[in-house]
């Protein structure tokens, strides 16, 4: 028997991982917060723990970045994951307003898939997978094929971390052989709750195109302005700092340095300071010719040493060089170096001013990383103001590091390996995305307190705008809804089983009503404001007779000629109608019969929908 196709096997093993999931998705379910927790920080340790053997591990596999900024970026994604998230409520009620009478509950959002990138892959399964396992989801992670190994060992780290703590290790999982037809069914699967989508914008926008919830972020081709009134010295140790920091292979790295002409010069005699290298024209030239493959980064170049890629490209810089700056006269398809290059290499724009700054920067966020990250080196007050106003992006780093800071490491914001670009560049948001993106919210609402009262009052204003003083269900005075009730609560006069409603009986009624004429309708009130009582909005009605006590009145008045049945009282009229069910029917003319249908009545008129009884 010939050997299962390789495709076949991959959609085989997705549907397996699947059914698996589901299975630890319905223990977890059960789990409390402090069990969850748990679970949790057992992962974030046996993460961390592994760390410095899965960089070396990474970096051999794939060949991108180093060791070290691999430990880094593995200890965040483990610790520094965890550090952001354990105090966070993500099981059971997360939240009471008595005053509002609301409250909030958290329930998992499902089974996750998780896709994975070659650039930063053990730091990322260990950050998707503990936001998910917070919010008492499963993971189904489907690596990049050039980090399969990697990942796929970070997964069995937390695997057994969570068996240790008591949890099923199906909470996370790895598909052994990805491709693309399998990557492409886990995101389909009719079991998948969410999308938690990082890689390139083909893999986004299939993402997106599953028919399923997605997170997914947008590709970074990030600008920095460094303005006259910038400190140069501090600017550009960020700058090496962040270029350095695995080879720049973060999506939030620093890609277009935009330079004040009046500090232009220095500005870069501080970077040569620090190990960087400004190329001749000629370099530019051979960097263009290598690092822009029709439109597009070479592949081949992301995540390595500035030597390397100068060597690639057909030149030699010394080995310790920090990072390559590129002149650019502008940016697009022009010049081949305003696109994104995930290595530590600049194109270098100068400018007349932080207003040409700004739309430097603007260009080369619209030219690949919209929505994504800026960075500006500034202590100008307003020029800082006029770029976190104008400037699309999402995340705006001043003063410091933007691969650091943009992920939550060396800033303030929310500490993540997946950073949302809004829905300017595609993506549903524009936030770091972390464990609350990961739990579904449900709300409890009781009445508002004051509730009767706002509705009376908002009812009594609406009546009096239409020219309708008492609408079926308002529960003003004179609801003919109410007026039914009442009228239907009184015994009626017991009739022969094999009398009918017949023509006698409709045209006894009908000779009553013509004996009953309407008021005149009184003089439309000014429209009244929401904090009138109703009293004062709507007067009560005088009425034929004085109603039991506890009932509504009529909203309009009615005359009953002399001799009428009315003058009688409350006398049944007819076989089957009374005198309170006329009143009834007489106080909504023009908005409908509470007794039934008005088609076929005499007294209906068919274009306006009146009564004209």
């Amino acid at each position: 028997m010939s050997e299962l196709d390789p495709d076949l096997r991959a959609l085989q093993e997705v549907r397996d991982r699947m059914r698996r999931a589901k299975a630890a998705l319905g223990v977890l379910k059960g789990y409390g917060q402090a069990e969850i927790d748990r679970v949790c920080a057992t992962m974030a340790r046996a993460g961390a723990a592994a760390a410095a053997d899965l960089a070396r591990l990474t970096v051999e596999e794939t060949g991108i970045g180093r060791v070290h900024y691999k430990i880094l970026k593995n200890l965040f994604g483990s610790e520094g994951t965890w550090e952001s998230i354990k105090d966070e409520q993500t099981v059971g009620v997360l939240r009471r307003d008595d005053r509002q009478g609301m409250v909030e509950i958290a329930t998992p959002a499902g089974i996750v898939a998780g896709i994975v990138p070659t650039t930063n892959p053990v730091c990322t399964a260990t950050f998707k997978a503990l936001i998910a396992v917070k919010g008492r989801n499963t993971i189904v992670i489907s690596p990049h094929p050039r980090a399969r190994r990697c990942i796929r060992e970070a997964v069995e780290v937390l695997r057994r971390a969570a068996e240790r703590a008591g949890a099923p290790a199906d909470i996370v999982q790895c598909l052994a052989n990805p491709t693309l037809s399998s990557t492409a069914a886990l995101m389909e699967h009719r079991d998948t709750a969410v999308i938690l989508a990082t890689g390139g914008e083909g893999l986004v926008k299939a993402a997106y195109s599953s028919g399923r919830p997605a997170y997914g972020v947008g590709p970074g081709n990030v600008p920095v302005y460094i303005d006259r009134s910038a400190d140069l010295a501090r600017a550009a140790r960020s700058i090496i700092a962040s270029q350095s920091f695995d080879n720049a292979t973060l999506c939030s790295s620093e890609q277009a340095l935009v330079l004040d002409q009046p500090v232009a010069r220095k500005m870069l005699a501080e970077l040569a300071a620090r190990g960087a290298h400004l190329c001749e024209p000629a370099e530019v030239d051979l960097l263009a010719a290598y690092c822009n493959r029709g439109g597009m980064m070479n592949a081949d170049l992301v995540g390595q040493d500035p030597w390397k890629v100068a060597r690639a490209a057909g030149f030699e810089v010394p080995h310790a060089t920090t990072v390559l700056l590129a002149p650019q006269g502008g940016v697009g398809r022009d010049w081949p170096l305003s696109i994104e290059i995930l290595c530590p290499l600049l194109s270098v724009h100068e400018v007349d001013g932080w207003e040409e700054g700004c739309e430097v920067c603007t260009a080369t966020l619209k030219f690949g990383g919209l929505g994504h990250t800026l960075g500006i080196h500034a202590n100008d007050q307003d020029v800082l103001d006029a770029f976190f106003l104008q400037k699309p992006a999402s995340r705006i780093l001043a003063n410091g590091p933007t691969s650091m800071g943009a992920v939550g490491y060396s800033s303030g914001l929310v500490p993540s390996m997946s950073l949302g670009c809004g829905p300017q560049a595609g993506n549903i948001s524009s936030d770091n995305i972390s464990a609350r993106h990961l739990i579904n919210i449900k709300r409890v609402a009781y009445p508002l307190r004051d509730w009767v009262e706002t509705e009376r009052a908002d009812h009594a204003r609406a009546a009096t705008l239409g020219g309708e003083r008492a609408p079926r269900g308002s529960g003003l005075p004179g609801d003919p809804g109410l007026a039914a009730a009442q009228a239907g609560a009184s015994p009626r006069r017991a009739s022969s089983p094999n009398t009918s409603r017949g023509q006698g009986a409709r045209g006894e009624a009908t000779s009553s009503r013509s004996k009953v004429h309407r008021a005149p309708k009184a003089a439309a009130a000014a429209p009244p404001s929401f904090t009138r009582p109703v009293s004062a909005i709507v007067a009560p009605a005088p009425t034929v007779s004085a109603p039991p006590a506890g009932t509504a009145t009529l909203a309009r008045s009615a005359t009953i000629a002399p001799g009428g049945s009315a003058a009688r009282g409350h006398e049944p009229v007819g076989s089957s109608l009374s005198t309170g069910e006329i009143e009834a029917i007489l106080s909504h003319a023009g908005s409908g019969c509470p007794m039934g249908p008005c088609k076929g009545c005499p007294h209906h008129e068919v274009p306006s929908g009146s009564c004209t009884a």
